[in-house]
């Protein structure tokens, strides 16, 4: 008896998965035939919404029945569990690794004791990122390991190599962030900028400044000191 409940739950679950892939192969069909920019579609999963579909391009996400007759673009709500599925599905799928940064390609700056850590890609001309540097100098115990990320024009690219070349380069980041003072030309091997854009671009980085935490929270945009602790706090628990 028990030998045939175990083919009987592994016959059913052969057939859901065998239904689960012609699924898939059904709207992945139909949308890259009606849509051509949905042709490359890199996963197609069903949602806790009956009958409703997830089809992923990148870090995209679409929404569609299981016929792919119809398509969504929007955020999908579980309203019991009051949680946005979307956005928790492009948090997972955007989170970085804090391990495999590149810090040696970053600015160390030390407060306190930096028994915290968050890594920031920032641009010198970016205004938000200036008004998030002078939030965050209300936040102590913490490492924060700057990656200088020009991407806003030359200008850009011309200052981030003064602030990387500088023999003080957090002191000069902050003497330009803080107190609009740029430290004089300098030359150095500025290998390491060309490397910041590129794990950029790998892990679309589009837009300064943007915050990794240790337990792979990705947050777009200026924040407040105060959300910038609860986010550290929440890394700390996690590595707990």
């Amino acid at each position: 008896m028990k030998q045939a409940r175990t083919l009987l739950a592994t016959a059913a679950l052969l057939l859901a998965g065998g239904h689960a892939l012609a699924q898939d192969a059904v709207i992945r069909k139909a949308l890259a035939e009606r849509i051509p920019q949905l042709s490359q579609i890199d996963e197609v999963r069903q949602t806790p919404m009956k009958g409703l579909y997830e089809v992923r391009v990148g870090t995209d996400l679409f929404y569609t029945d299981a016929g792919g007759n119809y398509l969504i673009q929007g955020e999908l709500i579980d309203t019991r569990a009051r949680r946005n599925l979307t956005e928790d599905r492009i948090t997972k799928l955007t989170a970085v690794d804090f391990k495999a940064l590149p810090l040696q390609d970053a600015v160390t700056i030390v407060r306190g004791k930096g028994e915290r850590k968050v890594a920031v890609f920032e641009d010198p001309n970016c205004g938000y990122c200036k008004r998030f540097e002078k939030d965050l100098q209300n936040v102590d115990n913490v490492t924060v390991y700057l990656f200088l990320y020009p991407i806003l024009s030359p200008d850009s690219a011309e200052k981030s190599r003064n602030i990387w070349c500088a023999k003080d380069a957090a002191g000069s980041w902050h003497d330009w962030m803080l107190r609009d003072k740029m430290p004089a030309s300098a030359s150095c091997d500025t290998a390491a900028l060309q490397r910041n854009l590129a794990f950029g671009r790998k892990h679309k980085i589009t837009g300064t400044p943007t915050l990794l935490f240790a337990d792979g929270t990705r947050i777009p945009g200026a924040i407040g000191a105060q959300d910038v602790e609860k986010r550290l706090a929440e890394a700390a628990a996690a590595a707990k």
